[in-house]
C-alpha cells in the first residue's frame, strides 16, 4: 500500500478522530501539516493501522 496525500487528507477530513489526532501530532511535534499527514499514515493506517480499511476503500 502506498501513501497517497490527496488520500490521507480524505480520510483525515471525513474522521473527527484522525483531526484530532493529526493537530496533537503537529502540536506535540512542531510538524507542518504535510509531515503530521505522513506520520499520522504510518502510525494509523500503513502495515494493519485502525484506518486501514477506510484509507484502502479511497482508492
Amino acid at each position: 500500500m502506498k501513501y497517497m496525500k490527496s488520500q490521507m487528507k480524505k480520510l483525515v477530513s471525513n474522521n473527527e478522530e484522525l483531526q484530532k489526532r493529526l493537530k496533537q501530532m503537529m502540536e506535540e511535534h512542531d510538524l507542518e501539516k504535510s509531515f503530521a499527514l505522513k506520520a499520522l499514515y504510518h502510525s494509523e493506517v500503513a502495515a494493519g493501522g485502525k484506518y486501514q480499511k477506510a484509507y484502502q476503500e479511497l482508492e
